[in-house]
């Protein structure tokens, strides 16, 4: 990449999916893209390139994210939300909304290595090989690391 405008038209429209898989807002998704972007440029002068850059810039838009959310007071993010257009019962529709908000409370309690390769994995859809690299670990404990935070989410989730 010659510039960070370079970075910044590649890497915008992944960047913003990643968001916008984790709060399902497009304007909230925009604002805190935009958020995220900013804050690379400031520290464009750091990135090592020891990680794929999407690596690095999905980590600073997901700590850009928890910030609002922690800002605003906000505990909840839906994972899923009823878009206007669904062919769903209103009760499938607020039964699906409930899994969602226990999949996501029950992600919320996972320890924070666990959830840092959660996300990873599930909304910026990485393989092992850059969450390894970003986490500074080799690929298969982020490999074991995934497995155990599944098998706490699904104890969790079914008690």
């Amino acid at each position: 990449m010659n510039s960070f405008e370079d970075v910044y038209n590649k890497y915008f429209p992944r960047v913003y999916s990643f968001i916008f898989n984790l709060c399902r807002d497009s304007s909230l998704s925009e604002e805190i893209t935009q958020e995220a972007f900013y804050r690379a440029y400031v520290a464009f002068d750091r990135y090592n390139g020891s990680c794929d850059i999407f690596t690095w810039l999905a980590a600073i838009a997901k700590n850009t994210y928890f910030n609002y959310l922690r800002k605003n007071k906000i505990k909840l993010v839906e994972l899923d939300e009823a878009d206007g257009q669904s062919v769903e019962s209103p009760e499938d529709a607020v039964f699906r909304a409930f899994e969602s908000r226990q999949v996501q409370l029950a992600v919320n309690k996972l320890p924070k290595k666990y959830k840092d390769v959660v996300f990873l994995r599930v909304y910026a859809e990485l393989p092992y090989s850059e969450i390894a690299s970003y986490l500074g670990i080799c690929q298969s404990s982020a490999k074991v690391i995934f497995h155990r935070a599944k098998e706490m989410l699904r104890k969790e989730l079914t008690v």
